[in-house]
């Protein structure tokens, strides 16, 4: 995304999630968006529309006029004619019916009656730029849209009501006040006037200094939680590996054929099952290659084993005796380089009998291990699942919940800008400390410290920074 100042010009985007509903969201966002819908809209009360000047709901009619003829449609217009909208500025937000056809016939006549396509987190861009957030809570809109469970939605939550940059810019302003102080005493420093004393001074770099200290620490505990668990699944050839994986994924990820070998590399898939969260990977199927794509694949497949928090070992149902040894030997090869291992068999519609799970490695695998827990599933018949999730979460646990402040997404940008602070607070503390030490050197440490604090808050702030921020977004936010 490439950052556009120029925040006069209305700006259109659907505001409402893809696909049809009852109703649908059309934000405008500029000066002068009420001529934007000149001569379309026509409101039940023209006057109160007029003269408005307080944000009020418009219900009335808006008229497309196509080849087909004209179209009324019952709308709401909900009108922001100040500056104290979202973006800081007249904002409208159409509400109609949630028809996709209709809502793109909307939004391509707004274009065409002078604003322009919205892009990615623009909306939430103009919102920043005149006043109405700092880039911390700029980041928690985008880590409520994102949130995945309780525990980030209300980190976002706390993080956009400004936990974090109410801290921060306490600390700025306690650093600006000190910084003031010591720029005084230099403009007094022949009349020997002391606006603030060392052991104040040092008091107050030190408080600072702690503070920053523990906001780094827990971004970096947030940046830790937020690594998810690698489940790798590994077996023979046409195992029901690719089957089994898009059905965890919930999508058609993987390429299923009944032909051997159609898995050449590993596919990853973020799961998300029964509060269940994790890295799920589906590697080739184990053979034997010396050279070429698969021996490629081969070595892919054992990084991915030594990486792996679990290992789940598909064997599919109704193997003969010869590929049973096979299947039995590279088992315990490969749980040699995983952390722990699942025993799952799969396709076991294809059992001849109600034989258990564990009765079939017995017979194919006299010498299997006895820790291995022993599962068997049936994508076709949709069983055993609830028996493999319980299995996963038995091996992978429940990661506690770290009630941190930050989101993963602001812990990774400022992590290296708040180590950037501690030194320069650390370098201002110890040049506190020597007695002759002169205060423009102290000050030069603070300007430092003041300047990596504007960055994290966002009153410093260069393209390159919002482009990171803002381009994560999707478009109408």
């Amino acid at each position: 995304m490439s950052v556009d100042f120029s925040v006069d010009q209305p700006i259109a985007a659907l505001a409402s999630p893809p696909g049809g509903a009852a109703r649908g969201m059309v934000r405008i966002s500029g000066t002068q968006v009420r001529h934007v819908l000149d001569h379309w809209f026509h409101p039940d009360d023209p006057e109160r529309w007029n003269k408005g000047r307080t944000a009020t709901m418009h219900p009335g009619l808006l008229r497309l006029v196509d080849g087909a003829g004209d179209l009324s449609i019952s709308v709401q217009v909900l009108f922001w004619p100040h500056r104290r909208s979202y973006t800081g500025q007249p904002l409208i937000e159409l509400h109609l019916p949630g028809s996709p056809c209709l809502l793109e016939a909307v939004l391509g006549e707004v274009y065409r009656r002078g604003a322009r396509p919205a892009r990615p987190g623009e909306f939430t861009l103009r919102a920043f730029l005149a006043g109405k957030l700092d880039l911390l809570q700029a980041e928690a809109v985008l880590g409520v849209i994102d949130a995945r469970d309780h525990q980030e939605l209300q980190t976002a939550l706390g993080q956009l009501a400004g936990g974090i940059s109410h801290k921060l810019t306490l600390l700025r302003h306690d650093l600006l006040e000190l910084l003031a102080d010591l720029e005084a005493g230099l403009d007094f420093i022949e009349e020997d006037i002391e606006f603030i004393s060392r052991q104040n001074l040092i008091d107050r770099l030190s408080d600072a200094r702690e503070l920053v200290s523990d906001l780094l620490a827990q971004a970096g505990e947030r940046m830790q939680a937020r690594v998810r668990s690698q489940v790798v699944l590994a077996g023979l050839p046409n195992a029901g590996k690719s089957t089994l994986f898009n059905r965890l994924a919930q999508a058609a990820k993987a390429l299923v054929s009944p032909e051997q070998g159609t898995t050449r590399d590993f596919l990853t898939q973020t799961v998300h099952w029964n509060q269940l969260t994790f890295d799920l990977i589906d590697t080739a199927g184990w053979e034997n290659a010396a050279s070429g794509i698969a021996a490629a694949a081969q070595q892919q497949r054992v990084e991915q084993l030594q990486r792996a928090d679990l290992l789940i070992w598909c064997t599919a149902e109704g193997l003969d005796q010869l590929d049973a040894q096979s299947d039995q030997n590279l088992f315990a090869t490969a749980s040699a380089q995983a952390s722990t291992s699942i025993r799952l068999v799969t396709k076991t519609d294809l059992r001849p009998d109600s034989r258990p799970v564990h009765k079939i490695f017995a017979q194919t695998a006299p010498d299997s291990p006895s820790q291995f827990q022993m599962v068997g599933v049936s994508v076709l018949a949709e069983t055993g699942f609830d028996k493999l999730e319980q299995a996963i979460r038995h091996h992978l646990g429940s990661p506690p919940l770290r009630a941190g402040q930050w989101l993963g997404m602001t812990a990774a940008r400022c992590q290296e800008t708040l180590e950037c602070v501690v030194r320069a607070l650390d370098r201002a503390e110890s040049a506190a400390r020597e007695i002759n030490t002169g205060d423009e050197l102290i000050a030069v440490d603070l300007r430092e410290a003041l300047d990596q604090v504007g960055v994290i808050l966002g009153v410093i702030y260069t393209d390159d920074i919002l482009d990171r921020v803002f381009s994560k977004f999707c478009i109408g936010k």
